[in-house]
This record gives C-alpha cells, structure tokens and sequence, in this order.
C-alpha cells in the first residue's frame, strides 16, 4: 500500500523516536529534566512512538513493518534538501562502485533502444571485446532469462557479478538469423575517467575528463605524459556533463597545474569536525602551455571545484556556460543489512572563497510544481537567470586580482553558447536512426570502411530514406539546414562501427560548436597572459552594453 508524504513524515519520526528512546534506555542515559529542549523533545519522540503503535495495532489493513520503516526513512529524508539520499542495499553497492571506478562485469557499453538493450560498443581489451560481442547487438536474455522490455538498471545488475563468475547471455544480431549465446567470464572492469584524450589540429591537446573516480589522478598523469611528449601547445580539458565525484581526486587532479600547498578548497558546517581545508601535495606542477577549462551548467561538484580552482590560481581560462552549482558535501554512512545513507554535512567554498552552491538547484528539485511539469522552461530559464545576476553581486578575487563572482556555479570567464540541433536532428537522434542504419551499412560494407572514410551525398540520400521508413518526417528546407551536421554525424558513426568510440568522437567533434569555439581562442591568443586580457575586454564590452540597455 502506498503511504502519502504526511504518513511517511509522521512515521518516520515515529521510528526515530521509537530508536532514540531505545538508545536512551539501553545506553543507562538519563534526561535532565532541567534542560526544557531535551525534555521537550522526549515528550514529542514519547508521542509518535505511541502513534506508531497505535496505527500499527489498530489500522483497517494490516501494515507490513517492514514497509513501515523504508516509507518512514524516505519521509523523514523529504525534510532535507535532494542530496541526502537513503540507499537499499543494492543501490549503495551500485553508488559505491561508480566512484570506486571498477566492477566485476562484462565491459560493454549499453544503452536501452526500444525494448532491447544494445550494445553501443564494447571496451577493448575486456571479457565481451575478447569473446566477439559487436556494437548493434540486442541482448535479449541473461542467463536464459528474458530481459526484453527490463530497465536497463535491472538488465546491469543481471549481467554484473563477481569476478571469476560464468554469464550467458543471449543475442540478436543484425543479419544473423536466430539467437547466438555466449559464455562469458566476468572480470574486473576499470570504469575510464578520461574516455577521451588526443592531440587536436595546431597541437592543441585535448582532454576529456568524463567523473572523477579512483582512477582520475592516475590517468590524467599518463594522458598529460603522452601529449606532451607530443610536443602540445596547449591544453583543453572538456568537463561539460561531468557530475563531479571524489574530492580528493580533484584536488589531486588541480595539484597537476597549481603545485604543492596550494589551499584548493575548505568546508563550513554546522559541527566543528566539518570546518576542514584542503591542501595540494604532491611537488608537481605542468607548465609551458595555456590551459582551457571548458564547462556547462551539467558540470558539477568536483568538475566544479576542479575548474574553479584553476581560475582561483590563475593557471587556466574557463570558457563555456555557468555551472551546475552543487558545492554541498555530503557524507556515505555505511547501515545495517548492506543499506547506506549520504548525509549532507557542508557546503565548499573555493581558495578565493567562493561558495560554489546554488541554492535554487535544491529548491527546484524539490518543487513538486516542477517534479509534475507545472512550471515551463522558461519560467525556470527565469529564475535561474536572476539566480545568476545575484551571484554577481558576490565579487572575490583571483590570486593574481582577478575579479570572480560566487554564490551559484563557476561563472566562466568567456561565456561561450552551444549551438542547438534543429527539429530533424532532434528526431533522428531520439529515433536512433544514426546508430541502426550505420550497424546495417556496416554488415555490408565492412571492408570499405577506414578512417579518412567519407560521406557521399548518394550515401546521405540513402539514409534520409531510410529515416522515412524510421518514420521521420521532413522537409527539404530542414535537410539544407541540417546538411553538414547530418553528413559529420554519419561518418562518424559509420567509421566508430569499424573503429571504435574514440575515433566516433574525433569526428563528432568536428560539429561541436561550443568545442570548435574555444579552439580558436588558442588560435588568437598564444599565452594564458593574453587569453585573461581577451576575457576582460569581452566583459567590459558586455558591461557597457548591458548599462546602455539599462
């Protein structure tokens, strides 16, 4: 049965005070009756607990205890703010690995199309890449139990287990009639916290930090060594979507391009043992190339603490759009019976002293209003913008006396807009009409298929049809529009059938405006010396256009 928000309130302070009462008793600890708060507080603990009781004995249909308490804890947790999260044993395994960086699976990439779970790609070197598993199949069974139609958080915790451990899985393959089986041994897969890292045109290198996990440090290091062995002039680290993770990674990841006892970040809480600051180590600093931070309001956390960090210490230019702005610290509490609870304990603040919290995130994510889709977009687009005007009221300083601004994400010091897809390109990503029609063209045209591969506009004629049969509708004015996207975003996916993810990237790319943008200010502007000069031209200009407008 399922309780309602006041329930679940009533109970769950039912349950607290059911074990604050037992702590009580069991622990021989008196109340002081002189102390009219703690008294105050036993007499309201003393009457939930008869409550509880009180439904428990007396409620029309029987109440499963158990049901009781998870709806209490969930209740309880509806008082704080939407990063204090209670974990089933399941779910805090699942949380732990994600930032532990490795499992013990398969090492395929998946993704949900339809009611098939595909595989987009498998990771080189794992269990499935060395068994022959192919991006475009469909795993329809685990084990000999159907999976066609589960989530894909179910079909993950089927295929997961411990390394050493048999799996069969079941597959539908493009042009391969019947179901294929293949047994395979689970290992132990490294989740890459740098997917991506390579040496773009003009001896830009490129890096591509996608979470920080308990390998960021580590491969950084190794992705650094090899691009300046390439002989790199300069340096993008693209952290868009990245939802952050270890703290001490970040501030390792910053001791790369800041040096040793550099304070990176420090924390203010409600008891003394969270008021904690955060040193550099480590006798370890790159120089001798401009470094470039590119971020987006899905960059948060430590993606956060990271970009800041190097605008606080003046060691690189941030560009892109203003972040996520979660600077809360949270707390993993390992429970009873495998269960978890993430407990926020404090809030970060920068070197300069940024608060890099966004307080408007946590009431928008706990706004029912928006949870149901009561409020537009553009509402939303409202407040945040207002959210930001107010952030900059909040002026601190960089090491060297630059001005930042705090109180609601990083404010990059180049803003930077992403271009966005057109209604066709919207469809034919939605649709997946990319990834099909390249699994197919792939079965037929392997051997024609090489890195300088290109697109032809018969090719592209041919999928366009091919999209109609998807069921997509357009006009021709849509495919001018949308012409040299639609051709980029073909090659690559033709070309990463055949060659893998990194090589889909580097074409992909080539249509990211955002990225191609912040390229061409290492174009114009050789030193970070003058990229800091170029920002602050732009924002003067900025300024006397919004006064002029005012």
């Amino acid at each position: 049965m399922k309780l309602n928000r006041m329930s679940k309130i009533i109970i769950s302070i039912s349950v607290l005070g059911w074990i604050i009462i037992g702590f009580l008793l069991f622990s021989s600890v008196s109340i002081d009756a002189k102390n009219s708060n703690q008294t105050n507080v036993y007499k309201k603990l003393k009457l939930f607990n008869e409550v509880l009781f009180k439904v428990r004995e007396n409620y029309v249909d029987e109440l499963d205890i158990g049901t009781l308490i998870e709806s209490a804890i969930d209740g309880m947790l509806e008082e704080t703010d939407p990063h204090t999260v209670y974990f089933t044993p399941d779910e805090f395994e699942r949380f732990s690995t994600d930032t532990k960086g490795e499992f013990g699976g398969l090492g395929i990439s998946i993704d949900k199309k339809g009611d098939y779970i595909t595989v987009v790609s498998p990771i080189e070197g794992t269990p499935a890449y060395r068994m022959g598993i192919l991006s475009g199949d469909k795993i329809v069974k685990v084990d000999g139990e159907s999976i066609v139609g589960l989530a894909t958080n179910e079909s993950i915790k089927l295929m997961r287990g411990e390394p050493g451990t048999k799996v069969v899985i079941t597959i539908l393959r493009p042009g391969v009639e019947g179901e294929l089986d293949f047994e395979i041994i689970r290992d132990i897969i490294k989740v890459k916290s740098i997917p991506y890292a390579f040496t773009l045109k003009d001896g830009i290198g490129y890096i591509r930090i996608r979470q920080f996990n308990a390998n960021t440090t580590k491969e950084l290091r190794e992705k650094l060594d090899e691009l300046e062995a390439e002989g790199i002039r300069g340096l993008l680290i693209d952290l868009r979507f990245n939802p952050g993770g270890l703290l001490n990674e970040a501030i390792n990841t910053v001791n790369e391009f800041v040096g040793k006892n550099k304070r990176v970040v420090f924390t203010k809480g409600r008891t003394k043992q969270t008021n904690l600051e955060y040193f550099t180590k480590y006798n370890r600093m790159r120089s001798g190339y401009p470094v470039v931070a590119l971020i987006n309001a899905g960059s948060a956390s430590a993606a956060e603490i990271f970009a800041g960090s190097l605008q606080d210490w003046d060691r690189g230019l941030v560009v892109g759009k203003t972040s996520f702005g979660k600077g809360s610290v949270q707390r993993l509490f390992p429970l009873s019976n495998g269960n978890g609870i993430k407990v926020t304990t404090a809030k970060y603040y920068i070197n300069s002293g940024r608060c890099i919290h966004k307080e408007l995130n946590d009431k928008l994510l706990k706004d029912k209003r928006v949870q149901n889709g009561e409020i537009s977009r553009e509402e939303i687009e409202e407040m945040e913008d207002e959210a930001e005007k107010e952030s900059h009221k909040n002026i601190f300083y960089t090491s060297e006396g630059r001005i930042v601004y705090g109180g609601g994400g990083i404010t990059p010091d180049i803003e930077i807009e992403q271009s966005r897809l057109t209604k066709l390109g919207v469809e034919l990503r939605r649709k997946n009409v990319f990834f099909n029609y390249s699994v197919d063209y792939m079965i037929k045209h392997e051997s024609e298929i090489e890195k300088n591969f290109i697109t032809t506009d018969k090719l592209i004629q041919d999928f366009l049809e091919y999209a109609k049969k998807e069921g997509i509708e357009f006009e021709h004015a849509e495919v001018d529009s949308t012409y040299d996207w639609i051709k980029n975003e073909l090659t690559g996916n033709i070309v990463g059938r055949k060659l893998g993810a990194v090589e889909l990237y580097k074409i992909a790319i080539k249509e990211d405006t955002q990225l191609q943008k912040t390229l061409e200010i290492f174009e114009n502007y050789a030193t970070l010396e003058e990229m800091f000069a170029h920002a602050e031209e732009l924002k003067k200009e900025k300024e006397e256009l919004t006064g002029k407008s005012e």
